[in-house]
């Protein structure tokens, strides 16, 4: 499996007939050096520079294989600083570790063998590219970014308002893992700041923070056991209730009296409720940036008053009641105060209390690294939420921790910073899983790292702007779900119609509904009211808009059973429920590059409409047996166009599915 060829002036290395590392004394594969870093955060967003002090090249080597492996050494001469490779087989997988002699080396660049026809993907949720050839992208969580294009207006209104226009690589959900198209898989282990580089043709770069690394590469027959044993690797999702599956989850505020309205009336024009989500059920705040919510995780009686009894009711019927938390405390609320009494805050250098602007309101971060901290949130979880009967809730944030601050377990915050989003997931499932409500109980995280697969059983994509962008509007959702698939995390949802309204932009009924068709083809199916609600067109706008959610809320509900199966898949094998084309059709040379269309497990093709005013589409269909859903006109394969108005998104199934005769009975659904 494991095989090193040895030269007079180099060497190669490769697994399971894939070369991994190529060495040159002119061409070395690694680079050792000093830099000093510079990180400024503002409301999430961190900035970050490098400067490069020195960048050293490795040249010299010495390669010797054994039985346990292979040791390589390289070398700035033989007579300096030697950095140690060492490549282990073990439980089927590469294990790859290296390290250096020398402490004054805080910098270090490898290259991995690659071609230049090759294709890349996963890092995590990537919005902006679904093939990842071709940019560099850091590691490090943080807000998306509104925009997330410095070409375009909205990035640069973003960034001159408080620095948060993002950029290509800004994300809630990064992660140094990745699929390449020779069917390998690698893992960077540990938390610490990282780039991937994939701009070259030959190579691809790591470029870390620290001069020691762990790397574990799988290579497999096909993707699927590909990504079987990737999320072996880093851990599968625990299982949704199937309540999530069935149906759409509709977001609303304002009260009990408000909701009540909203429900009632979507139910009478037929709309299959699997949940109501009220975000507001704390209590809310008016900010400049829109509607906000008060951080003190009680429920809030003037504005709910009759909240248990309400839960009670749709419960009998088979609604659930869904609410929201974050990993931060309001200062001025109760458990603000008990948790300052407690001394369970992040501090600052100088033993004070670390507190941050969250946007005109000052808020603690709760130390995830303190256990008798964490045990206290979790008894915030268990008493002010499950015991309520909330059913599910937006497990939000994750991606603030200060870079500057002084933590319980003595971690240095620029390593712990990108852990922080799994400690927070995995709170929240141990609240769950010593309440025995794991599986009974859903909730969906915004931010992840390494590890976040295990605790957290959906992500959803963040804070889209309310348009058509490809970086950060519909689009790129698409993209989101696809890349996460790709490093291990399978079950995706999304705001319906975008969250983010900014600069006179809001969201419009075109948008709404475009989003909601692309829903109903997804495990779980949610709205949210957005940032400014009175603004952004909902879904009970009009009597034209509620009936078109009632359709595809039923639609939604008649997949129910193979979303189910998909959620099952997804837990037991490793496989997402979003698929990219190349999942299931590796020869076709069509599928590795195809944007904006998925895989809805094996049998259903879903061509979301992402661009304003369209009426129709073109695509490509894989070499297959399928059937134009609206239709039931048979296509075989190829690049096709199909008639694509609003309540009709290009979907089609296998003609020789097990699922055929059900897809049969959506276009009766009206």
């Amino acid at each position: 499996m494991l095989k090193l060829t040895r030269g007079e002036t180099g060497f190669s290395l490769a697994y399971d007939g894939r070369t991994i590392f190529s060495h040159t004394l002119t061409e070395p594969m690694l680079y050792l050096g000093l830099g000093s870093e510079t990180i400024d955060m503002h409301h999430g967003n961190f900035h970050i520079s490098d400067e490069i002090a020195e960048r050293i090249p490795f040249c010299a080597f010495t390669a010797v294989q054994d039985d346990s492996g292979v040791a390589i050494r390289l070398y700035k001469d033989y007579h300096a600083a030697a950095f140690t490779l060492l490549l282990r087989e073990q439980g089927g997988r590469l294990q790859i570790t290296g390290s250096c002699d020398n402490s004054r080396y805080n910098r270090l660049w490898l290259k991995i063998f690659a071609e230049p026809e090759e294709h890349v993907y996963g890092l995590g949720e990537q919005f902006s590219s679904l093939d990842l050839r071709g940019r560099n992208y850091p590691i490090f969580t943080m807000e998306q970014g509104v925009g997330r294009n410095k070409s375009t207006l909205t990035t640069f209104l973003a960034d001159q308002l408080d620095g948060g226009g993002g950029d290509y690589w800004t994300t809630y959900y990064p992660e140094a893992t990745f699929v390449s198209s020779r069917l390998y898989s690698l893992h960077l282990h540990g938390y610490d700041y990282a780039e991937v580089d994939f701009s070259h043709a030959d190579y691809h770069g790591l470029h870390l923070w620290q001069t020691t690394f762990s790397l574990t590469l799988s290579a497999k027959e096909d993707y699927p056991a590909l990504l079987g044993d990737l999320t072996a690797l880093v851990g599968r999702q625990p299982p949704l209730p199937d309540y999530m599956f069935s149906g759409i989850l509709l977001g609303m505020q304002g009260g009990s009296d408000a909701c009540r309205q909203k429900l009632e009336r979507m139910l009478a024009a037929d709309t299959a409720v699997s949940a109501v989500w009220t975000q507001d059920w704390v209590g809310k705040r008016i900010t400049s940036f829109g509607k906000r919510l008060q951080w003190d995780w009680r429920w809030n009686k003037e504005m709910y008053p009759t909240l248990k009894e309400d839960i009670a009711e749709n419960d009998a019927r088979g609604i659930a009641w869904m609410g929201y938390i974050n990993p931060y405390l309001v200062e001025g609320g109760l458990l603000f105060a008990e948790a300052q009494t407690r001394n369970y805050f992040v501090k600052k250098q100088d033993g004070t209390d670390y507190l941050i602007d969250f946007g005109e309101f000052d808020s603690g971060f709760v130390d995830l690294t303190n256990p008798a901290a964490c045990a206290w949130y979790k008894s915030v979880i268990k008493e002010n939420m499950i015991e309520l009967g909330l059913r599910g809730w937006m497990v939000d944030f994750g991606e603030y921790l200060p870079t500057d601050c002084v933590l319980f377990s003595g971690q240095s915050a620029i390593s712990a910073h990108n852990e922080w989003p799994t400690l927070w997931a995995k709170l929240n499932y141990e609240a769950l899983s010593e309440s025995g409500m794991l599986g009974k109980i859903g909730f969906y995280t915004r931010s992840g790292a390494t590890g976040t697969q295990k605790y957290s059983p959906l992500m959803f994509s963040g804070d889209q702007f309310v348009d058509f962008s490809a970086d950060d509007g519909l689009p790129s959702v698409i993209n989101a779900a696809l890349s996460l698939g790709m490093t291990g995390f399978g079950m995706l949802t999304f705001d319906i119609g975008g969250y983010t309204a900014l600069f006179g932009k809001y969201r419009t009924k075109e948008l709404l509904l475009r989003g909601c068709e692309f829903a109903a083809f997804t495990p779980v199916m949610r709205t949210h009211e957005g940032n400014r609600p009175n603004e952004n067109t909902q879904f009970d706008a009009d009597e034209e808009t509620i009936a078109f959610f009632s359709r595809f809320s039923r639609i939604h509900r008649a997949l129910s059973p193979y979303l189910i199966a998909l959620g099952d898949q997804n837990c037991a094998q490793g496989l997402p429920a979003m698929r990219t084309l190349f999942l299931h059709y590796p020869d076709d040379a069509r599928a590795y590059t195809e944007r904006y269309v998925y895989l809805l497990g094996r049998d259903i093709l879903v061509a979301p409409v992402v661009e304003e005013g369209a009426q129709s589409r073109t695509l490509y269909l894989p070499q297959d047996d399928w059937v134009h859903l609206w239709s039931g006109k048979p296509y075989t394969g190829g690049e096709v166009t199909v008639s694509a108005p609003i309540g009709m998104p290009p979907v089609f199934y296998r003609a020789k599915s097990e699922i055929a005769r059900m897809m049969e009975t959506l276009r009766e659904i009206h």
